[in-house]
């Protein structure tokens, strides 16, 4: 598994498909990834969106691939297992990004010798701005870590954390999309309040926050002292950073984090 030419997906829904999305993008021919997936529509789409090849059947794209991605509800896990377990050799790597479902948990499952990689991506993996977190099983190689790091780098960051740590990637960007996406809406209905139209209200808030956040990332400043360098004495912003201090938003967002890691354990 040193460099991706072909991969199977056990379900199809948006992170398998935003995958299949960045590995098209970066070269892996279409013929070569087959999908599993239950909902004849889904498969349809599929097909005729990336011209990938698709199935009903899990042990078929089991038994045609070497690294196969485990794309379905952490509450299906058992039913998505059964089918593959005696078919899936240690010649062979499953990629769970099932939240919260540990690679032992899967590995006792599979049988001795299982090779599991568990991944958290998150949903702007679709438009290739994902930020994932991955750790390898007690049977995976580095060679199986590697490679995975680099299917998820065809959709954005792959960083590699120890497992105990995966609940907390999910709490943080796992989930973190929605926090942002809840935010924008905020700073929107803000604007419409003081008299911007909505559409223009939303589209500053969204440019506002990607600005921002870009800021961050080109940059080697802490974004305490970014926020410093906005808020002039006795200006506007720092009256509404006191106004966001009072409201509780930092302690709301760590909060969600912990809230989300939280349920992560739970469904684990």
């Amino acid at each position: 598994m040193q460099k991706i030419e072909e991969i199977g997906f056990i379900g199809g829904g948006n992170m398998a498909e935003a995958l299949i999305r960045g590995l098209v993008a970066s070269g892996v021919s279409p013929a070569r990834i087959t999908v599993a997936e239950l909902m004849p529509q889904r498969r349809l789409f599929l097909e005729h969106t990336y011209g990938v090849v698709t199935t009903e059947s899990s042990r078929d794209v089991v038994a045609e691939h070497s690294a196969i991605i485990l794309a379905v509800k952490p509450q299906v896990l058992e039913a998505a297992l059964q089918p593959i377990a005696a078919v899936l050799g240690d010649d062979k790597c499953l990629i769970s990004i099932l939240a919260g479902v540990s690679t032992a948990k899967i590995e006792t499952m599979l049988g001795e010798g299982a090779r599991v990689i568990r991944v958290m991506p998150n949903t702007p993996a679709l438009i290739g701005a994902g930020a994932a977190g991955l750790c390898a099983g007690a049977n995976a190689s580095t060679e199986d870590l590697a490679a995975a790091c680099a299917l998820f780098e065809c959709v954005g960051v792959a960083q590699v954390v120890k497992e105990s740590l995966l609940d907390a990637v999910t709490g943080l960007s796992g989930s973190g999309p929605a926090y942002v996406y809840l935010m924008i809406e905020a700073l929107a209905d803000g604007g419409v309040l003081e008299g911007l139209p909505r559409d223009t209200a939303l589209m500053l808030a969204a440019k506002t926050v990607a600005g921002a956040a870009q800021m961050v990332l080109d940059g080697d400043d802490h974004p305490a002292v970014l926020r410093d360098r906005v808020c002039s004495p006795a200006g506007t912003t720092i009256a509404a950073v006191r106004a966001l201090e009072q409201g509780g938003v930092r302690a709301a967002l760590i909060e969600a984090v912990h809230c989300s890691t939280k349920r992560s354990r739970e469904l684990g």
